[in-house]
């Protein structure tokens, strides 16, 4: 369940909002022609918001911050940023942070355009580490 507030309704939300019709209409026509019923699962709200952030679906740990989930692909990725925010095995400026997360905040918004959710959800997760990197810098 998705709760949009705006004043308007934008091409991307139109977009996302097509897309979601379009499959719940396929879903339920896939329900229909094999006799499926859904049934609803109940999740208490823990389960729920302890599932908020890809990491936290990956296996993060929010008590080991910097610690890489061992799942290949996002130690990949992970060590693809790597030289966004350290240069040279040296520890990265402030500046150089700055301009990553910027960087970083591009390809979330072109991800959410492009309507791949997971990879802007990741690129807002590593975004919003990199911003407390920043603020730990600028102490």
């Amino acid at each position: 369940l998705v709760i949009f507030y705006a004043d308007k309704i934008t091409k991307s939300m139109q977009r996302t909002i097509d897309e979601t019709e379009r499959r719940r209409e396929k879903q339920i026509a896939f329900n229909t022609a094999h006799n499926i019923t859904p049934k609803t699962i109940h999740k208490s709200t823990t389960e729920v918001f302890a599932q908020t952030s890809v990491l936290d679906i990956k296996g993060y740990d929010p008590a080991n911050p910097y610690a890489i989930a061992p799942d290949e692909d996002i130690v990949t990725r992970a060590a693809e940023k790597q030289s966004e925010y350290n240069v040279d095995g040296k520890k990265a400026t402030i500046p150089q942070v700055e301009k990553a997360i910027t960087k970083i905040k591009k390809e979330m918004n072109k991800a959410a355009k492009d309507l791949d959710f997971m990879e802007a959800a990741r690129l807002r997760d590593e975004m919003f580490r990199l911003q407390q990197q920043l603020a730990t810098m600028k102490k």
